[in-house]
């Protein structure tokens, strides 16, 4: 454990900050697993509303630091493609 003052104060950001990134990683994954499911179940409606949420939830969690951007743009990018093939068929 941590003895100086500055070292204790670092390791309580440390934990800190990888919680919040952790909550916020998880709120990635529930947002691209609820665009994937309403792709696969074919519902035009439900997978845009969820590719909006997605979207703001992967662009915020890069803007953050939680993800690195190059991600999040990756993933938003093969999202609305897999959408975008839901609407030609």
């Amino acid at each position: 454990m941590a003895n100086h003052k500055s070292a204790k104060k670092r390791a309580r950001q440390t934990l800190k900050r990888a919680h919040r990134n952790r909550n916020i990683r998880s709120r990635v994954k529930s947002a691209i697993r609820s665009v994937r499911s309403a792709v696969a179940a074919s519902d035009a409606e439900k997978s845009d509303a969820a590719l909006g949420v997605a979207e703001s939830v992967l662009r915020r969690a890069a803007s953050k630091g939680a993800i690195p951007k190059k991600r999040a743009s990756r993933q938003i990018s093969r999202l609305t493609k897999s959408r975008n093939q839901l609407a030609s068929s």
